[in-house]
């Protein structure tokens, strides 16, 4: 029939929900950083605020159980779920939201589980330099991996959290900031996109901000 056009259906990636706990507790931050203020998003079916809440109280409850403990470890278990109840709300909006707009999917912070010719196994990230960027900054230098969309790219320094985390569209020069100067920080990235979503984290590289 003349004036029908096929338009190609994105879909949101429900893998989020088998990450480990601190990758879960980044994905969710970045999902609230990304989706918060913009207007596209602007009623979803949990309020911002309390995904963010759920995200600060996982956050919580990970480190608690940390010290270990039948009762901490359980209530780990069930902050964990909260959020990815919330979470998996927030993938259905988002799906009904942007399913023909890839970039908009995209853009909410989740990623698109769609066939393309991107649906293959990503290559680990390389950092071929870390150097020294202003006070408290560290830039990240790595080769782009093909297929990937993004870039994430994390500073430890030994707790439960990450000291920083950026998600970067490129790879050539992806900046840390608010680091602590004289501190030792282990940097890792990976690649984000592709058949499963994320690649393996690159071998870590350690530097001292100043």
């Amino acid at each position: 029939m003349k004036g029908t056009t096929n338009m190609q259906t994105f879909r949101v990636a429900l893998s989020f929900a088998r990450l480990p706990d601190s990758e879960l507790g980044t994905f969710a931050n970045t999902v609230i950083v990304n989706m918060t203020g913009n207007a596209a998003f602007s009623q979803p079916p949990v309020p911002f605020t309390e995904l963010g809440q759920l995200y600060a109280d996982f956050r919580t409850a990970v480190s608690a159980a940390m010290d270990g403990g039948v009762s901490l470890t359980v209530a780990k278990k069930a902050a964990r779920q909260a959020l990815v109840s919330a979470l998996r709300k927030t993938a259905a909006f988002v799906q009904i939201t942007a399913s023909h707009d890839r970039a908009l999917l995209l853009a909410s912070g989740f990623s698109d589980a769609s066939r393309s010719r991107a649906r293959t196994r990503l290559s680990r990230p390389m950092i071929v330099a870390v150097e020294n960027y202003g006070t408290t900054k560290l830039a990240v230098r790595m080769p782009p991996v093909a297929n990937a969309r993004s870039y994430e790219v994390r500073a430890t320094n030994g707790g439960p959290v990450p000291a920083a985390v950026v998600i970067s569209t490129q790879a050539r020069r992806v900046v840390l900031d608010n680091l602590v100067p004289g501190t030792v920080y282990t940097i890792q990235a990976r690649a984000i996109g592709g058949s499963e979503g994320y690649s393996d984290w690159c071998d870590p590289t350690t530097h001292m901000a100043m």
